[in-house]
This record gives structure tokens, sequence and C-alpha cells, in this order.
């Protein structure tokens, strides 16, 4: 029993290591919208624009109000019955229900629901460019992880190297085979690579921190991420301006700059609505309790309810003259406000062009570059293979070598850098054209 209970405390820990969570680039976009705290702050705005809009459909229709009130007289006072003044105390006791109705506002109530449901529907497309902010801020991190990564596997592949180099390299100087010189590069060449190794691995637990960071995952987390990515075609050319058509339609950030727009609009007629005449209907029901204090001589409640009750209906007509130019500067200050909406959105429509067109130029430039530095890191690693077994023969010396084994390092890591940016540059491409990059 004792030896079971020692060999689980051996396994568990091993368990749980090889159980660790692996993050791939969408869990990693995932898990950081869920938990950003915009995005928490954007759904609660959007909550407001929807309680906006509905409180702007409500105006339309009439409004109903109860009220009752008591009040105690002392002194001379008007009586009820006869209507001459008198000297008591008196009490009285009052019943009124009235509802009242805009028929006519010059449209600023139908101008506000429109204005409300614009700045709901803006509201949503404001959540979604959020999500692909943060999205694309996350996947830069991701890829950053990704590559340091890689160099660091190529760092600690080439002090391996470096290091069944020097032991060679020793063991041939010991036999007459290798001189000291030859053994100093080497011996250099090893530490420079030792301290590769140690840089790209800083780089890549700030890296990791950031990524962390940006997840709002605990610090003190370990976090291990995917590096199984999807091969796309490398030969693909894509035309800037058709995807930049669809764009209009699909990218938030063109739906934001139309809505902005439009809602700019919207105010503007709203605030001439403002310079019209209102037409108003009201109607309403009143009754009241009357008695004198301390006489016993009044009528019964219920008696003086029904006697006293009365029913009106209303209309009034407000128009404006002069509101110390209030109303004639929330126009100007409104025309103002739609000429910025709209140079905004046409330099939303520029920008969103030219980031189409450069990233169409990168992804066609970049699938060209990868497929060249492909090529570099074959033709390097071949030559350094050789050059591996000529120096073994003692065919060419250790300056030799250790240049053979640099090109092959910048020929991997340049290979790497080129991939990586080229699915960073793809994805992008793919979000413009309406794909999900999560």
């Amino acid at each position: 029993m004792k030896r079971y209970f020692l060999l689980m405390l051996l396994i568990l820990p091993v368990l749980a290591f090889s159980q660790q969570k692996v993050w791939t680039l969408e869990e990693c976009i995932t898990y950081a919208i869920d938990n950003h705290p915009s995005r928490k702050i954007q759904e609660a705005t959007n909550e407001i624009y929807k309680i906006n809009h509905r409180e702007a459909i409500a105006g339309f229709l009439p409004s109903l109000s109860v009220e009752t009130g008591a009040s105690f007289n002392f002194g001379r006072a008007v009586d009820e019955k006869t209507n001459t003044y008198v000297n008591s105390n008196s009490f009285r006791n009052n019943y009124n229900v009235y509802s009242s109705l805009t028929l006519f506002d010059g449209f600023y109530q139908y101008y506000r629901t429109k204005i409300t449901k614009l700045s709901r529907l803006r509201g949503q497309e404001q959540l979604e460019q959020l999500k692909d902010d943060i999205a694309f801020d996350l996947m830069s991190i991701f890829f950053n992880v990704l590559y340091y990564q890689g160099t660091v596997d190529l760092a600690r592949k080439q002090l391996e190297e470096s290091s069944f180099n020097l032991k060679r390299t020793q063991r041939m100087e010991e036999l007459g085979l290798k001189s000291s010189p030859d053994v100093a590069e080497i011996q250099a060449k090893e530490a420079e690579d030792r301290y590769r190794l140690t840089q790209q691995t800083n780089l890549y637990t700030l890296e990791l921190i950031k990524l962390k960071e940006k997840m709002n995952l605990d610090i003190e987390a370990d976090i291990s991420i995917s590096s199984d990515l999807p091969v796309h075609n490398l030969t693909t050319k894509e035309d800037p301006v058709k995807i930049y058509q669809q764009a209009l339609y699909i990218l938030p950030s063109a739906q934001i700059a139309d809505k902005s727009l439009v809602l700019s609009e919207m105010d503007y007629k709203a605030s001439k609505s403002n310079l019209y005449p209102r037409i108003s209907m009201g109607a309403g029901w009143s009754t009241a309790f009357f008695r004198r204090m301390p006489s016993e001589d009044y009528d019964p409640f219920w008696d003086q309810l029904d006697n006293q009750r009365s029913s009106y209906v209303s209309f009034s007509l407000s128009i404006p003259l002069f509101s110390k130019l209030s109303r004639i500067s929330g126009v100007k200050r409104s025309k103002q406000n739609l000429i910025i909406a709209e140079q905004q959105r046409n330099e939303t429509f520029r920008q969103i062009y030219s980031d189409i067109e450069r990233t169409v130029a990168d992804v066609n430039g970049l699938s060209a570059q990868y497929i060249q530095a492909q090529k570099r890191r074959e033709a390097s690693d071949e030559a350094h293979k050789m050059n591996q077994s000529k120096y073994e023969e003692g065919l060419i010396n250790a300056l030799e070598l250790t240049t053979s084994s640099n090109r092959l390092l910048s020929a991997e890591i340049e290979e790497l850098y080129v991939r990586l940016q080229y699915q960073v540059k793809y994805k992008l491409l793919e979000y413009y054209k309406g794909n999900n990059i999560y």
C-alpha cells in the first residue's frame, strides 16, 4: 500500500503535465474576447442604446398621470357652497386623471426613433469591430510567440551542433588532426550559440507574458500554444478592387462610418424640426371632497365625489419665435457635424482600400518570397552538410564551417519569419473578404 501511494505521488505530476492544455490561435482569441473588459463595457453601452430606442418608440404613446392631494386651510377662505369668503378652517381633497398626446412636433419624435435605432445598430457594429481589434492584436502576439518559439528551437539545434563539433575538434587536436586556432574558432561559435539561445529564450518568455496579458489570463499560469497552422495556397492572386467592393458591405469599420453619416443626417433633420410649431392635445377628469371644520354639516364623501366630478379636453399650439438663438445654433451645429461625418466616412473608405491593396501586395509578395526562402534554406542545408563532411575530412577549416553554420541559421530564421508573416497577412486578407479570423 505504501509503495502504491508513493507511485501515485510520482505519477500524478507527470499526468498533470501531460494533460496541460495546448492553446490554438482560435482558442486564444475566443478566450481573450470573452474576458476583455472593453467587450463588457460595449455590451452595457448597447443595452443603453436598446433602452433609448424603446423609450423613443414609447414617445408616440399618450402620457397618463393620476394625482391626488389634500390641503388644510386656516382662517379666511372661499366657501365651496356659497362661493363667499368666510372665516373658518377647512379640509379639501382633490383627485385628477390627466392624459396628453403630441399631435405634431415637426417629426422630431420620428427622427429621434430613427436616431436611437441607428445608434443601436451602430453599437452592434462597434462591438464586432472591438472583437476584431482584440483578435488582430492577439493574433500578432500569438505569431510573435510562434516566431520566438521557432528561433529558440533553431538556436538550441545550433548549440547542440556546436557542442558536438567542439568535442570532436578537441579530440582531433589531441590526435594532431586539428590546430588550436580551429578549437578556438569552434569555442567562439559554441559561446555565440549559447548566448543566442539565452537571448531568444528571454524574448520568447516576454512574448508569452504579453500573450497572457492580452488574454486576461493569470500572469502566473503556464500556457502552451499550438504551432500547427494550415497550409495555404501560395500562388493565389487577388483583385484588391473586387475585395474592396465586398468589404464595404461586411466590414464593421465601413458599416460604422456609414451609420455615423446617416445618424448625422437624422440629427440634422431633428434639429430643424425644433423650428416648427407644436400641437398637442390633453384630456382629463377631476373631482374633490370639501369639509369645513369643526362643522358637522357637509355632504358625504362619495356624494361629493359624484357631484363635483368634471371632464375636459384641451388643445394647445406652441410656436417658437425666439429662443436666444439656441434652435438656430442647433441646426447650424448639426449641419457642420454632418459635413464632418461625411468626410470621416470618405476617409475611412479610402483607408480601407489602401489597407486592402497593401495586404494583397503583401500576400502576393510574401508567397513568392517564401518559395525563394524555402529554396535558400534547402540549398544552405545541403551545403552545410557537405561542409560538415569536408571539415571532418580536413578539407576546410573551422572558420569556413562556422560561416556555413551561420548561413544556414540565417536561412532557417528567414524562412520561419516569412512563413509566419504570410500567415498573418493571409488571415488579414481573408478578413477583408468577409471570413472570420477566429
